[in-house]
């Protein structure tokens, strides 16, 4: 509640609403870009996905819900089928402890395409997973979207009990794999496949060499050479270590692969898998000493694609399992670095101390781990592997080297921030110097980095640019899920919330300049001789300027009469003596520094600003504490990069003597006891000093608020009844300011 007096209730009304809707700063501006699905209130965990590029659909599975989003606009022809649990089995699920607001629904898990027209659907049923089909058509036009409502299947082996289980699926020729828990306790852990005509097949029953308490973060098919046969299954994992492994309880990410057409044994290993190996991911910055930094919680993987199927290059996500500090890395590894592990020697247990050595002695013929085909031997299947290969493959799952990552290191790194890395996916684009990767990282604040990595002397030595960092949900939520759409140009993200989308580009926030759009360095967009625009590579134009590799403007735009710069805006501001200004300026690109100029009345020369105590820099502008009148002046905001000084923005600040408006406060407590309409327009004195454009829009405003005023005198209502508009107002200020600090700007809005 306002403790001064009405008049002075409605100064500071006016002066929120001269500062907000005056001075008001760019990031609450609203873009289109951005389009968001609010989840529906009984539904949350919008984290499965399945993108259908053909028929121009994404299905989301979620809380007792499968939906059908349209890729060209979300919010545009949604279709939803409402798939909760039985009242039975949600009894059932709370009598045994669990949770009936968050476990005890039917969390959809499995989108999986079947066939041309059916898609493989399993959910958690409440803590007893259930499975169908779902029916999609054979072509968009058909329009159809519905649940198989007379066939259901236990899903045991094929989803997860629990909801908060990280899993992960691939179905392929008619067969599941599936990475999750087998029972209601969540303690039998195995990789299976179901489904097809073969008996199902899965990991050795509770044996911590094979797994101990994994956590499946995908599972992908990568041919092993052109017959279908050597075709292997490779599944992303995190777990505990073995015991001996690592001192204390740590978590090792691990890549596992097994053979598409293991059958499993005859004698041993009767319907288990005779192929699976497992080996360890590392992700490392080198330190002094030769001590490295690690990051060893696995949290998401991406496979890009090659001209060739049998060597994508693997992007994966990973975080800090330590308590000293939370950091994140992404690092890339090779098909050729992972075939070497798997071909090196495995991990066996020998000596005094029981500890993990490279195995030294014979290795049965064929190979453990090697498919049985034409290729690599004259098995027609895992059944006729000879039992000395069963028994070494039951006891020797591991590798013993770790797979090493590409140039030795990470080629992103996030230590000592706010977020976390959650989700990763990659665009190979096209630019006018060769081919990108282009990253977009979510996070568990709920925003997005758009990083490239552009290589300096060679491939192994990487530069990252931080290209955009966008906030995409209007609140901070983890993203749980992201699909990439190459035709339609669009990103979808997930969380608990809801969805959004967004597209891969917005080379207009780069601006119309030429030098502008070239230090931006985004692969996606080039200048074309009018604005920053999507670059096209069939297009031939002559003023076509992009420069991924360098960012050099001058080689780019120095035929340009203009320079390559847009004109430098100029605003005029004004402060209250003793009181705090921030002057906004903020560059285009996040890797530009500002330099900022202060040029006196009555001065030519600019004088560099000194940050002190008094004065603070950060990502968005200038802020000065207890403005005094030698502040006054014309400020200059440059962009450095790259050696280049670009002006941003020229602002004038006038400084208005504390006396002045302590007297205008004076006439106001006076005018207070006469309420006459001639007294009501002392608030114009102040305005002059303004010297404000639109004194109309202002008298209506104030005119309103005396409205209210005389309302509030007839009602126990105190002050007026929008106060806590505007304190919420404030308050949304001081929380920007709050994650304003000098080495990270904020996000922008998208």
């Amino acid at each position: 509640s306002c403790k001064l007096t009405n008049i002075k209730c409605v100064f500071l009304e006016l002066l929120t609403f001269a500062f907000f809707f005056l001075f008001r700063p760019s990031e609450m501006l609203e873009s289109s870009n951005l389009v968001t699905f609010t989840g529906l209130a009984n539904s949350s965990g919008y984290d499965t996905f399945l993108m259908d590029e053909e028929r121009g659909r994404l299905l989301v599975g979620a809380e007792d819900h499968v939906f059908s989003f349209d890729l060209v606009n979300i919010n545009r022809d949604v279709k939803q089928i409402a798939w909760p649990a039985t009242p039975s089995k949600r009894d059932e699920c709370k009598w045994a402890g669990k949770d009936l607001g968050k476990e005890c629904s039917n969390f959809v898990r499995v989108l999986q395409p079947y066939n041309q027209t059916h898609i493989y659907i399993c959910g958690t049923g409440a803590f007893h997973p259930i499975c169908s089909y779902l029916e999609i058509g054979k072509r968009a036009e058909d329009n159809i979207f519905r649940l198989d409502a007379n066939y259901f299947e236990n899903g045991r082996g094929k989803s997860p009990y629990d909801p908060n289980m990280q899993s992960s699926f691939l179905l392929i020729d008619g067969e599941l794999y599936s990475g999750t828990s087998a029972d209601f306790m969540g303690r039998d852990f195995a990789i299976f496949r179901t489904l097809g005509s073969h008996h199902p097949i899965r990991t050795e029953q509770h044996d911590s060499r094979w797994l101990n308490d994994p956590r499946f973060l995908g599972i992908h098919l990568i041919p092993e050479s052109d017959n279908p046969e050597d075709d292997k299954i490779f599944l992303f994992f995190k777990e505990s270590a073995m015991d001996g492994e690592h001192t204390g309880k740590a978590t090792i990410s691990r890549i596992g692969q097994l053979c598409k057409n293991d059958m499993g044994g005859h004698r041993s290993l009767v319907n288990k898998w005779t192929t699976f190996l497992k080996a360890k991911l590392t992700c490392s910055v080198p330190g002094l000493s030769g001590i490295d930094t690690h990051f060893d919680e696995l949290q998401d993987v991406f496979l890009m694609s090659a001209k060739d199927p049998k060597n994508p290059v693997i992007y994966a996500v990973f975080t800090t399992s330590s308590n000293i500090f939370r950091g994140s890395a992404i690092c890339m590894y090779s098909m050729a670095d992972i075939r070497r592990v798997f071909l090196g020697p495995y991990a066996h247990r020998d000596g005094p101390n029981y500890q993990w050595v490279p195995f030294q002695g014979r290795v049965p013929y064929p190979r453990p781990g090697t498919c049985p085909s034409k290729t690599f031997g004259g098995f027609d299947s895992t059944k006729d592997l000879p039992d000395d290969v069963i028994t070494f493959a039951r006891l020797h799952p591991a590798m013993y080297n770790p797979v090493q990552p590409m140039g030795g290191k990470p080629i992103v790194v996030r230590t000592n921030v706010e977020y976390q890395f959650t989700q990763l996916v990659v665009d190979r684009v096209e630019a006018e110097d060769g081919q990108y990767d282009v990253m977009f990282i979510g996070t568990d604040l709920g925003t997005v980095l758009k990083v490239v990595t552009i290589p300096r002397e060679s491939w192994h030595d990487l530069e990252e640019v931080v290209l955009e960092e966008m906030t995409v949900f209007r609140e901070p939520t983890p993203i749980t899920a992201m699909e990439l759409s190459t035709k339609q140009q669009q990103l979808y993200l997930g969380s608990d919330l809801g969805i959004s989308q967004m597209p891969l580009h917005r080379c207009e926030v780069y601006g119309k300049a030429c030098a502008e759009c070239c230090l931006a360095r985004d692969p996606y967009c080039a200048w074309d001789g009018i604005e920053c625009s999507r670059y096209f590579p069939t297009a031939k134009r002559r003023t076509r300027r992009q420069d991924i590799r360098n960012g050099d403007p001058l080689s780019q735009c120095s035929d340009l009469h203009h320079n390559g710069y847009s004109s430098v805006e100029e605003r005029s501001v004004y402060g209250v003596e003793n009181s705090s200004m921030f002057l906004e300026c903020s560059p285009k690109s996040q890797r530009a520094l500002i330099y900022w100029q202060l040029q006196r009345p009555n001065d030519e020369r600019k004088h560099e600003i000194v940050i002190d105590e008094r004065l603070s820099l950060t990502g968005q502008g200038l802020l000065i504490r207890s403005l005094t009148q030698a502040d006054s002046g014309v400020y200059h905001c440059h962009a450095v990069e790259h050696g280049f000084i670009q002006p941003l923005r020229r602002i004038n600040l006038q400084v208005i003597p504390a006396q002045r408006v302590g007297e205008l406060l004076l006439r106001a407590n006076a005018n207070d006891k006469d309420p006459s309409p001639k007294h009501k327009l002392w608030y114009r004195d102040f305005m002059s000093l303004l010297e404000h454009p639109d004194l109309n829009s202002v008298d209506e405003f104030c005119e309103r608020v005396w409205k209210r005023e005389k309302k509030g005198t007839q009602t126990p209502q105190r002050g007026p009844p929008n106060t806590a508009k505007w304190k919420q107002l404030q308050e949304n200020k001081r929380g920007r300011n709050r994650r304003t600090h000098e080495q990270q700007r904020p996000p922008r809005s998208v």
